[in-house]
């Protein structure tokens, strides 16, 4: 058997919490840390990149093509034809200005670094690098 206890002060006001602005807050909240958030993205391959010694930081707003050691090239962990390169870096330079960087395995052939190079650079890159790690 339940048992129901009420609790009555005698005053007729209901005491209750508004949770709307509460979670305006929170949505406001969200939407900045989305705005202001640098999403980094990867290639989605593991290379080995050469060392230099005037190696310097990557910007964090790049596009990032990949040369694996067998002469695959990977744009977002997907594999891509030489050919659809400049389509791809044309289409991302229309949305916002950013340097393309090329993370060549050490021991690929150079001939695919210098084809995705001359893509990037007929698809509208003003700056080209290759990535390279400090020794």
């Amino acid at each position: 058997m339940r048992r129901i206890v009420s609790l009555d002060t005698g005053n007729s006001e209901s005491a209750e919490i508004n949770l709307s602005p509460l979670i305006d807050m929170v949505f406001l909240l969200l939407i900045f840390f989305m705005v202001t958030t640098v999403f980094v993205q990867e290639t989605g391959v593991e290379v080995q990149k050469p060392k230099a010694a005037s190696a310097a930081d990557l910007d964090k707003r790049s596009i990032l093509i990949a040369v694996t050691q067998e002469g695959h090239i990977v744009y977002g962990g997907e594999r891509i034809a030489a050919s659809r390169v400049r389509g791809l870096v044309a289409r991302l330079l229309r949305e916002r200005d950013m340097p393309v960087v090329v993370v060549a395995d050490e021991t690929s052939h150079t001939g695919v670094v210098v084809q995705v190079i001359d893509q990037c650079k007929l698809g509208g890159a003003k700056q080209v690098s290759i990535a390279a790690r400090r020794p």
